[in-house]
């Protein structure tokens, strides 16, 4: 029996009968065939970000730490192969040395690559899409124990299922990305009061590469955070106070080192429903939770994509984030805001805490069933399902 494996809140707890830790693509094809052989389940664990039991199993996890690294890239394209265990931090310094970036990241960068993608993990920037949308092609293992390998030239629909997949469709390999050319980046923090955050909103998120901002409810202030190239975007707020500047490169300056651990829930809401679908929790908060929930909310932009599965397929959306330290109870504070996202037509990220199930998420996107047909296509004996995705899937 392998020791009790532990997410990095706290708030999953559970033990695999084995964990398996391969190091080659041969050595995942041999993991799947002789999990097929003996009838067992496989699931995959990333860094351990996700708070929902997507990685569960009292049979076999297998970590990705060994597959790790960049494999190659294309000075022309600026397409870059890595393997799926790379950490986001690992990988936006491997870019820099030559010469690129990826377009965003999240508020954090401890994620290994594929469990970001599998999940749609986004930062912020109402032009820019969530991570899985760099994802331009990949080698997997299905759950027959086949090599395949897939492009976004030659099999659109299949990378559309793929870019948000909860790793039910395979076992990632290795991941073809598309980056950019590196460029230097200045990163600002201001602090204001929300009314007038409001006022402004559609300026910050409209004349700013990157935006978002965080409000307080103990005391109504929001901290607005504006990241942008060099000489662009709005480099002087007057209703704002200016607390922090700096500049270097992108993956050094946008993501945050979070040493307070938190139980998280956010969903996505159309663009246009983001500041009323604000104002509306946060008018809850106030009346019933300020008193002991100090954290902030947090409120960002992303732009839509053509993931079968994510939460931004086909619409510009806003998300909205609750956040409750990881050692105080959240499900009172989390079951009543979330009424609020889904009367505004949200969708959940898949790895934050959420209480929907698959006939409750199936309406909330077109693709749905699309998903599933490729899902039973690509593991018709279920290797890469456990109770939680059949739960959520309705498998």
């Amino acid at each position: 029996m392998a020791e009790e494996w532990v997410n990095w809140s706290g708030s999953l707890r559970f033990t695999p009968g084995v964990v398996e830790r391969p190091n080659n693509e041969e050595a995942v094809r041999q993991l799947v065939t002789q999990a097929l052989e003996q009838k067992k389940k496989i699931r995959i664990a990333g860094a351990g970000h996700s708070s929902v039991p997507l990685v569960k199993t009292d049979q076999i996890l297998v970590e990705q730490g060994k597959m790790n690294g960049v494999i190659a890239h294309d000075e022309e394209t600026r397409r870059v192969k890595v393997l799926p265990g790379i950490h986001i931090a690992e990988i936006g310094e491997a870019l820099v040395r030559r010469g690129l970036s990826m377009h965003n990241t999240g508020d954090v960068d401890f994620q290994r690559l594929a469990g970001a993608f599998g999940t749609g993990t986004h930062g912020s920037g109402i032009k820019l899409q969530n991570l899985p949308g760099m994802l331009t092609g990949c080698r997997l293992v299905d759950g027959r124990g086949r090599i395949r390998e897939f492009t976004q030239e030659n099999n659109p629909e299949m990378m559309n299922a793929l870019r948000v997949s909860l790793g039910a469709l395979g076992f990632f390999t290795e991941l073809t990305i598309q980056t950019e050319t590196a460029r230097k980046f200045t990163r600002e923090e201001y602090c204001t009061h929300i009314d007038t955050c409001m006022e402004h909103l559609d300026e910050l998120i409209n004349k700013n590469m990157m935006f978002d901002f965080y409000w307080y409810p103990r005391n109504d202030l929001v901290k607005l955070r504006l990241c942008n190239p060099e000489g662009e975007g709005m480099n002087k707020l007057s209703f704002a106070h200016k607390i922090k500047h700096e500049e270097g490169w992108l993956y050094q300056i946008l993501p945050r080192d979070r040493k307070l651990k938190f139980d998280e829930m956010e969903y996505a809401i159309p663009y246009e429903a983001g500041p009323a679908c604000f104002q509306e929790i946060r008018k809850r908060v106030k009346e019933k939770h300020r008193q002991y929930v100090a954290w902030r909310l947090f409120y960002r932009t992303i732009a839509a994509d053509e993931g079968y599965l994510s939460p931004f397929h086909k619409r510009d959306s806003v998300t909205i984030a609750v956040l409750q330290n990881n050692v105080l109870e959240h499900e009172r504070y989390f079951n009543d805001i979330e009424p609020i996202f889904r009367a505004y037509g949200g969708r959940p990220h898949w790895g934050k805490k959420f209480s929907l199930k698959a006939e409750e998420l199936r309406p909330l996107y077109p693709k749905w069933d699309e998903f599933l047909q490729i899902r039973k296509e690509m593991d018709p004996e279920g290797v890469f399902l456990n109770e939680y995705l059949k739960e959520i899937l309705g498998v």
